[in-house]
């Protein structure tokens, strides 16, 4: 199945972003410099993305009103955020193009569907078990065992959502913590690696894929990306092909991340989807000759996707907001001449809360690295 092709939007059009967070933000820089016009929709008066949208409509995600003067004022509208409630996307999709389609968007929003989905399209996953209500608990544990992870269906990330797991025991006092809702239980694996997939894949169903990005997280948030990832080709290719099914069993249209855990017998196996640009994508704004924002403009607006390659070895390291006390020592970073800092813009920070990144870009990966420990030390990164 494919998306029937529309005319593309050239520059001039009006684009719209659902989300004003830090990814609409990117979006937003990488449309206005292509020469279009943003919209974002997002209540916060604040937000990174509304900072430098042409317009920032600060309303509801389900304000009938609004969604109806965001359709009319947009030939195209994207999310930066994957819960965004679908029946958003689908009354936007009748005064406009919307990518990526609801029904994506919905699989990505619930585990269930998600991994459900991933194994159509040919792809492993954990072992894993539906807990709709306590009834299931029993059964779950019996079908999995431990150690596992306790993951609520939707509204998990960067860690949250999730709880360890060693017996059935741990296994009724996590539920109740997570407030008794629809839940996975998710078998713990022998992992050696981290990578993700970042990719673009237009109306028509070609598909443009990012060099594979090898992660490495702390307390569930990634903390560096490193490319390209130190793993065999053979690896990467598989990983590419693995996540251009799920692209296109979802008739995908946009920008996609899908990641993957690397068993330490060298097995693939699913780990979860992103449907926008992601956190481990960061590093093509520095290190590839279009970056994933550039690349989610071009998908939108019907374009032909831009070249994808990687211009320099380097590490993105995130920056959250355990080190603003009150302020981290950016002279320490930026006297290195091959970093390049972003930051988001946001008015507070939070532990835990992404406020920026910087890249490290070098002759080769082991510098980079080397580098993005020194400076991750001199900012006071635990």
């Amino acid at each position: 199945m494919r998306t029937p092709a529309l005319p593309a939007l050239l520059p001039g059009a009006t684009l719209g972003m659902l989300g004003g967070g830090q990814l609409g933000r990117m979006f937003t820089l990488a449309a206005r410099v292509m020469g279009y016009r943003v919209v974002v929709l997002d209540p916060d008066p604040d937000s990174p993305a509304g900072q430098l949208a042409d317009i920032h409509l600060k309303g509801d995600y389900t304000a009938a009103a609004t969604l109806l003067h965001m359709g009319q004022l947009c030939d195209a509208i994207s999310t930066e955020w994957e819960n965004v409630p679908s029946l958003t996307l689908e009354i936007l999709a009748k005064h406009c193009r919307v990518h990526p389609s609801p029904a994506a968007v919905a699989v990505a929003q619930d585990r269930l569907l998600e991994k459900t989905r991933a194994r159509e399209c040919g792809l492993t996953t954990a072992p894993f078990a539906n807990i709709e209500d306590q009834s299931d608990l029993v059964s779950a544990w019996a079908q999995i065992g431990g150690p596992a992870l306790l993951k609520t269906r939707r509204l998990g990330y960067d860690g949250k959502g999730q709880v360890l797991i060693g017996n059935l025991d741990d296994l009724v006092s996590a539920y109740a913590q997570l407030g008794n809702v629809p839940c996975l239980l998710e078998g713990f694996l022998p992992l050696a690696q981290e990578v993700s997939v970042v990719l673009a894949r237009g109306a028509s169903g070609e598909i443009a894929f990012y060099p594979l990005a090898e992660n490495r997280h702390l307390r569930g948030i990634l903390d560096l990306s490193a490319v390209p990832a130190r793993v065999p080709a053979a690896l990467v290719t598989e990983a590419c092909n693995l996540a251009a099914n799920l692209a296109h069993g979802l008739d995908y249209v946009g920008v996609l991340a899908v990641e993957f855990f690397v068993l330490k017998d060298g097995q693939l196996v699913f780990n979860e989807m992103a449907p926008r640009p992601h956190n481990s994508g960061h590093y093509t704004l520095d290190a590839c000759v279009t970056d994933q924002f550039q690349q989610q403009v071009r998908a939108l607006a019907g374009l032909p996707l831009g070249d994808t390659r990687l211009v320099s070895p380097c590490v993105m390291v995130n920056l959250l907001g355990d080190i603003w006390q009150p302020e981290p020592h950016w002279d320490r970073l930026l006297k290195h001449p091959g970093v390049q800092l972003h930051l988001y813009g946001k008015r507070e920070a939070r532990p835990g809360r992404k406020m920026g990144h910087y890249t490290v870009l070098a002759d080769n990966l082991n510098t980079a690295l080397a580098i993005a420990e020194q400076t991750r030390a001199d900012l006071g990164i635990s």
